[in-house]
């Protein structure tokens, strides 16, 4: 298509018939806009487009106006000042998502991937974390970092606000609980309510900032004067924006689907019931995604992983549909879930609950001896699970052999065993081709009677986990395939490799170590992994681990395949989580839509509507660890509350230049001893060497050193937990550090 073939849309544009079927009167596709304003080289107006179309019935001009607008909103377009529409590239500009900083300024992550923009706080004044914004790149700041200013705010996503009122001189405002919106929320003398000073409240934004002013909101809920067992995960759940309660329509239509499956639901389907499938979870698990089988046919093995047919029953454009959508994935706090969908399904109709027909969609498997998919099929089946196992159970079957519990399972041991013979296989793939394996430990909180914090442990993964863990990772990468087989537009799990400057500041800090990182300018998870392995044995292991996984990029969800970096994967997409994440469930309707007989031009996703999901469900996955985080820290503050004074070992698992975060060894718990509690020196921050030095002593803190520090003052409304180093065991240290840097030299 040029600009020399100009004529009626219809004759041009290659998704007429998509669009057509979507829609029944259908407007330009937005392929055809961008690929024709592509073609022409400049913006052009609605009235000059309509003009080149030969658009002139009224629908079809407004059928058209809307599309662009639609397409400004989303970012793909950006209207100039003299109204014409032209490609967001061409101009310069960056769409993305952006991250507050609670310092004042911000970033914005772009769509298209890459390395975020900086925002200043002047620009940060028109912006609220996790809007969405088109930017203009104005320049390289002084730590070379590509610069924005904001062109256009495309979309707001802060509705609520949770903080502490406050009264200053008549003014009335709330201080954001979220530090990374950093601006405080005005409120209006008739919009404050019964609330009173300090008290922490609910706000609705009725207006949002601007350059000219802060944003203005109106009292919506009081929670309370202090914050009561509970409230922790009431405030990340308003701060953070996460949808609690489910709209009238949502439910009405998640009790439709009744109780059981229906006898016309399972026709035509595989019936798997008779195959001995298990689920394997954890013991406080109430929804079931999936079930697996194994079993030996010579040389290689059959996999079976089952996973329920959300799919089925959340059809798109419904109710439950758009809800899901919006919460992106269930948020696991400590005392509770907030589910992606309606109980009656997440733990009722859709979990494969033991001994109940259940819907599902199922991938078999074919592996060789080496751990290597050689065929793959997927199907509409319906199953019963035989079992509900948890992970210590299974353990102790396969693992540790225990003879009163394998005898109790007898009838599932010899498959379960298979299963366990097939992990050992699929282990050492993993290990030959250079998946990574960091070494991070996870908590989990146990509660009193009282509800407060009794303790916090560390959570255990055994070979019941990992077997787990690499079943589904082979249905996942059979997912991908067959959308890559069948040319299907989907999501892509992806994780991108580490970008030049991060690889140069990993370069340098491993070159102070006396170690390097093969691979030259493009290292492979391979290079990474032997890395590990050359120096899990050294006392500075924990930090050599910690800054490798610093200098990778976050994964995220995209319908542009770039492979998965950790994993050492080619293709990779989610597939065996629908009940709680959406693109497993969007991965779903590819695959039925393939399954069925439709055709790949009338999936009615395209890449460009799959790259706006794509964003959005990384970004509520980014929401919901964050509100998460900010729960169990808060858990975490309440904890320390009445240990003030108390004396603990402890790890630097951070350091900046404003001092060093310790983690309390055996209590995991983090705070800070700030640089103006280190005494008697003047310290300097090198970020290479993530260390700070003092400049008359030469004392050294450096990430992974061992110190002893004592809790002097808890924060709970920041947050906050403040120690102080311990004086004979600074000076300890400082022996400790001497001889580790003539240990390094003799390395």
């Amino acid at each position: 298509m040029t600009h020399k073939k100009r004529g009626s849309w219809r004759q041009l544009d290659p998704f007429l018939a998509r669009e057509q079927e979507k829609y029944g009167r259908p407007s330009p596709s937005r392929e055809f806009v961008l690929q024709y304003l592509e073609e022409r080289g400049m913006p052009l107006t609605l009235e000059e487009l309509c003009a080149e179309w030969r658009l002139d019935d009224d629908w079809e001009v407004e059928a058209l106006s809307r599309r662009l607008r639609a397409m400004e909103r989303d970012g793909q377009l950006i209207r100039n000042r003299r109204e014409g529409y032209g490609l967001v590239a061409k101009m310069n500009l960056v769409t993305g998502r952006v991250i507050g900083h609670p310092e004042g300024h911000g970033f914005l992550v772009p769509d298209e991937g890459g390395d975020s923009l900086f925002l200043s706080p002047r620009q940060m004044r028109k912006l609220l974390h996790g809007d969405r914004a088109v930017v203009r790149v104005i320049g390289v700041d002084y730590r070379g970092r590509r610069e924005g200013a904001v062109v256009e705010v495309l979309e707001r996503n802060t509705e609520t606000v949770v903080g502490r009122f406050c009264e200053e001189r008549g003014a009335y405002f709330i201080v954001p609980d979220n530090k990374r919106i950093n601006q405080d929320i005005m409120v209006a003398a008739d919009g404050r309510g019964e609330a009173r000073a300090g008290q922490i409240v609910i706000a609705e934004l009725i207006e949002q900032p601007s350059s000219r002013g802060r944003p203005l909101g109106r009292i919506k809920e009081v929670l309370g004067e202090h914050m009561a067992p509970g409230m922790e995960v009431r405030i990340a759940i308003a701060s953070h924006g996460i949808p609690v309660e489910w709209p009238e329509a949502v439910v009405e239509e998640a009790g439709h689907h009744g109780e059981t499956v229906p006898e016309s639901a399972k026709q035509g389907r595989w019936d798997l019931r008779d195959t001995p499938l298990v689920t394997i979870d954890g013991i406080t698990a109430r929804d079931f995604d999936d079930a697996v089988y194994c079993e030996r046919r010579g040389a290689n093995w059959r996999l079976l992983v089952a996973i329920a047919d959300v799919s089925w029953y959340v059809r798109p454009g419904t109710a439950l549909d758009q809800e899901a959508r919006k919460r992106g994935n269930s948020v696991y706090f400590p005392d509770r879930a907030i589910p992606m969908l309606p109980e009656a399904l997440s733990n009722g109709l859709c979990s494969l609950n033991p001994a109940v027909d259940r819907l599902c969609m199922v991938c078999e498997m074919t592996l060789n001896a080496q751990g290597r998919i050689v065929r793959s099929r997927f199907a509409e089946a319906v199953m019963r699970s035989h079992a509900r196992l948890t992970y210590d159970t299974v353990a102790a079957i396969v693992a540790d052999r225990n003879s009163r519990i394998r005898d109790e399972y007898a009838e599932l041991v010899p498959h379960l065993d298979r299963l366990y013979d097939l992990y050992q296989v699929l282990r050492a793939g993993r290990e030959q081709r250079g998946a990574m394996d960091f070494d991070t430990q996870e908590t989990e909180i146990e509660y009193g009677a009282d509800r407060k914090i009794e303790r916090i442990l560390p959570t255990e993964r055994n070979d019941a986990h990992r077997l787990i863990e690499e079943c589904m990772i082979s249905a996942n990468v059979a997912a991908a395939r067959f959308l890559q087989r069948h040319k299907m537009a989907g999501l892509y799990r992806i994780h991108e490799g580490p970008t030049e400057d991060r690889l140069n500041k990993l370069r340098a800090f491993l070159g102070e170590l006396g170690l390097g990182l093969s691979g030259g300018d493009k290292p492979s998870p391979l290079d990474y992994t032997q890395l590990l392995d050359r120096v899990r044995d050294r006392p500075d292991a924990h930090l050599i681990q910690t800054v490798m996984l610093r200098s990778l990029a976050q994964a995220i969800y995209s319908p542009g395949n770039v492979g998965h970096f950790g994993l050492a994967l080619e293709a990779y997409a989610h597939f065996t989580s629908p009940i709680r994440r959406y693109p497993d469930l969007q991965v779903h309707r590819a695959i039925r839509h393939v399954l069925n007989g439709g055709k790949v031009a009338d999936f009615p996703y395209n890449h460009v509507e799959l790259a706006g999901l794509g964003e959005h469900c990384s970004m509520t996955e980014r929401r919901a660890d964050e509100a998460v985080r900010d729960a169990v820290e808060w858990l975490k503050c309440e904890f320390m509350l009445d240990k003030v004074g108390q004396a603990y070992d402890g790890i630097i698992t951070a350091v900046t230049g404003f001092g060093l975060f310790v983690e309390l060894s055996g209590v995991y718990v983090e705070g800070l001893v700030h640089v103006t509690a280190l005494r008697n020196d003047y310290y300097h921050f090198d970020p290479v060497g993530h260390r700070l030095r003092g400049e008359r002593s030469g004392q050294v803190y450096r990430l992974g050193d061992s110190l002893r520090v004592r809790v002097v003052r808890v924060d709970l409304d920041d947050r906050k937990i403040d120690f102080e180093l311990i004086e004979s065991e600074r000076r300890e240290n400082g022996r400790r550090n001497r001889w580790n840097r003539g240990q390094r030299k003799k390395d």
